[in-house]
């Protein structure tokens, strides 16, 4: 399955999706409530969590009937946190559009927040019972330790590759790995069928942040939508340069911890360098082959699977995330 078909089918799945939560959040009785909740929904995205249960719970024949109304709970914790992210953050855009704090204020968007966060756990509780409560509670559980430790990791100028992968896990993985095993769980699948899942869906997000990293110093502004090197930038220490860090000779190492401790603009200024010298340690390529092991691994643990159709979509997904360039 080729990126074009993989997204044709996507966007067609999501449609669907979209009229599940459409039904869903038709009991939100509050006008302002619902306005802010629709424009964090409906503003755009790929469905990818809750298109990643449907997917999950197919590998084991048909999914029980109510698997969409399981699914949707993900897209709702997952619009949670970017409404809790934007406040934090004091963004003013997402998605090229403007956030719901810069439209209402911090107060209602983050009880608009709350009140999805809390309708997830409501649904998940209802569709799929202990196990699918106890798996988006952890994964909510992770989000939010993810970000004390992003902010205690901010702290520091340097930080290592553990610390990196700590964040991701809870910021980017977890939530993902929770979608996949939840939709394999409510149809009944093995407990090794579930870890095979876990595996898949921790690996996918950790790859897709990896891709990321690099994208921001290597993509195509016109095609990625955000200006080249805006994590260095921004002083941001991803894969990249912690692997460089981690190799430079002490010269380009000082002279990258110098960029670092500098202004923004310093950096700016210096990216061409700053990018020689993660070239020339092979930061880039390490990185890339990190993410191409992680997806290997996530492939290897579908075989469980035999010839289920819903693999060919996993696996194009997953081929997807090192392919993209955007």
């Amino acid at each position: 399955m080729n990126n074009s078909e993989l997204l044709a089918l996507f966007k067609e799945k999501a449609v669907q999706i979209d009229a599940v939560m459409e039904a869903d959040l038709a009991i939100v009785e509050s006008p302002l409530l619902a306005q802010i909740i629709r424009h964090a929904i409906f503003q755009g995205g790929k469905r990818i969590r809750p298109l990643l249960t449907l997917l999950a719970a197919s590998l084991v024949g048909t999914p029980p009937e109510d698997t969409p109304r399981l699914a949707i709970s993900f897209e709702y914790l997952h619009a949670a946190s970017l409404l809790h992210d934007d406040v934090i953050d004091h963004a003013t855009l997402r998605r090229g559009a403007k956030t719901a704090n810069t439209l209402w204020g911090m107060e209602p968007v983050i009880l608009a927040g709350d009140y999805l966060h809390a309708h997830a756990m409501a649904l998940a509780s209802e569709v799929g019972g202990p196990t699918a409560m106890s798996l988006i509670g952890r994964a909510t559980a992770a989000m939010v330790e993810s970000e004390f430790m992003q902010m205690h990791n901010a702290t520091e100028m340097l930080i290592s590759e553990e610390k990196y992968f700590q964040v991701l896990m809870g910021k980017t993985a977890a939530l993902i790995a929770a979608a996949c095993e939840a939709g394999i769980g409510h149809n009944q699948g093995s407990p090794a069928q579930r870890i095979a899942l876990r595996t898949y869906g921790t690996n996918l997000g950790l790859a897709f942040q990896i891709v990321d990293d690099l994208l921001d110093y290597l993509g195509d502004p016109a095609k990625t939508g955000k200006v080249v090197g805006n994590d260095f930038q921004e002083g941001k220490m991803t894969l990249p340069l912690i692997k460089t860090l981690a190799k430079a000779e002490a010269p380009d190492r000082e002279r990258l911890i110098a960029l670092l401790k500098g202004t923004p603009q310093e950096r700016s200024r210096e990216l061409p360098h700053a990018q020689a010298i993660i070239e020339k340690y092979q930061g880039f390529s390490l990185a890339r082959e990190q993410a191409e092991a992680l997806i290997q691994e996530a492939l290897a643990g579908l075989t469980i699977f035999g010839e289920a159709p819903a693999k060919t979509p996993l696996a194009g997904l997953a081929h997807y995330v090192l392919s993209r360039d955007k």
